[in-house]
């Protein structure tokens, strides 16, 4: 089957490496000349596991290539992918216009019958707007049909993902719809759930906001095991050994980021509201996480009292490990609040810290940026622990302390094993735990 995938971003990738995979023949569009030219020459913008190696191998196998022509890319392709941007507006609602201007361009482009499937994250009757928009704009009566097939990909492990999913949601409203998503995953047909398209587009909203809702529940109760002597990660052991709660997600810390969680917990909040629905549960969800910088940064004065002229070591820049997306990143926040302190900050990432440049550019004898930990560490009045990357866990400690001017550590990941770290010497602060 001819797929059109527009939009090589993170999901457009992924879903176009994903899709020649299976065996499809896939063109991926952008109208970022500048990307489209690189990503055909097998350099991969973004750092995600195993993304490069499946981009090339199709590509080489002729079943996937890129294009800055939309229009061509949409006469050519029987099915049309639409994996552009739905950013937050202030307000918290997706701003729509990428979809928008995407839906005319396929109307405009119309020359048989086509299914656009909706795979970038968005509010509930969206698909309505989408067909109104290519109805008004199309040339000729040809016919059409919308469906909804959101992504549910974890950044670091989104190849894994795509080729193993735990379900494929497609939301449709005609049978011709549903035949076409069935034969295109047809690999995966037990794992296939079908919906009308309302109902599918509020799964992915629901499911994000589900996951950010239990984050910040067990931050909150990490705020109570951080007054008594509970122990944060023995509390969600416990709760996890249920199986109607579970393990996952249940990790206290310095707070969720990312392109998915802040923003979709926020859409659905809007949503919500504009169909008079009370949305406070999650209001409060946002406003827990929100807060977890702040309680950070307390410890972090708890320790150093005086933050101005500090050295301080800002280990983990991405918002998740395996990932060099810093998007709502809690380190985003800290590093702007050190530098209002007044601090001197060495940072270091494994993957993170060409995109936390642009923001944050060097700054000799305020901001730098390190090649390793150690050297991040070296003369540090404090580190601090801010991504679990495997790497940092990893830490020699005993090296980490010799090189540090005084053996402080604010872990916001619980990385570290309180007991271990202190009995190396270590002053060591973590989250809900003593």
């Amino acid at each position: 089957m001819k797929i059109g995938v527009i939009g090589t971003g993170y999901v457009g990738l992924v879903t176009a490496a994903g899709l020649a995979e299976l065996g499809h023949q896939v063109q991926g569009v952008d109208k970022d000349t500048e990307k489209i030219e690189k990503v055909s020459r097998g350099i991969v913008p973004i750092y995600e596991p195993g993304l490069d190696g499946l981009l090339k191998s199709n590509m080489e196998k002729g079943r996937l290539n890129f294009s800055s022509d939309l229009s061509g890319t949409i006469r050519e392709a029987d099915v049309v992918f639409v994996c552009v941007g739905t950013p937050p507006q202030e307000d918290g609602s997706a701003d729509m216009c990428q979809i928008e201007e995407v839906s005319r361009q396929i109307a405009e482009n119309l020359n048989r019958y086509k299914l656009v499937v909706e795979k970038s994250t968005v509010p509930v009757k969206t698909s309505y707007w989408i067909k109104r928009t290519m109805s008004l704009y199309r040339k000729s009566d040809v016919e059409f049909d919308i469906a909804s097939n959101p992504e549910f990909l974890r950044e670091g492990s989104a190849v894994l993902d795509f080729l193993n999913p735990d379900r494929i949601i497609i939301g449709v409203e005609t049978e011709r719809a549903r035949d076409i998503l069935l034969g295109i995953y047809e690999k995966f047909k037990d794992r296939i759930v079908v919906t009308n398209i309302d109902t599918a587009e509020l799964i992915k909203h629901a499911s994000n906001s589900f996951l950010a809702l239990k984050i910040s529940y067990i931050n909150l109760i990490s705020n109570i095991c951080d007054r008594t002597e509970a122990n944060v990660e023995q509390v969600a052991a416990g709760m996890g050994l249920d199986p109607r709660i579970g393990s996952r997600f249940l990790k206290a810390g310095v707070g969720y980021g990312g392109s998915c969680f802040p923003k979709d917990i926020r859409a659905l909040v809007k949503i919500g509201e504009d169909l008079g629905v009370d949305m406070s549960l999650l209001k409060e969800a946002d406003k827990i996480n929100a807060d977890r910088v702040r309680i950070f940064l307390d410890k972090v004065k708890k320790a150093l009292w005086i933050l101005k002229d500090k050295n301080i070591a800002v280990l983990g820049l991405a918002f998740k490990p395996e990932t060099d997306d810093i998007r709502e990143a809690p380190s985003i926040r800290v590093i702007r609040e050190l530098l209002r302190e007044g601090a001197r900050l060495r940072l270091y990432d494994p993957q993170a810290m060409g995109n936390m440049k642009q923001l944050y550019p060097e700054e000799p004898g305020r901001l730098i940026y390190s090649s390793s930990p150690y050297q991040a560490a070296d003369g540090a009045n404090a580190l601090l622990v801010l991504t679990e990357w495997a790497e940092l866990a990893g830490l020699d400690l005993k090296k980490l302390k010799a090189t540090m001017a005084n053996p402080i550590i604010v872990d916001g990941r619980n990385v570290f094993e309180p007991e271990a770290a202190r009995k190396l010497g270590f002053e060591y602060y973590s989250i809900g735990r003593k």
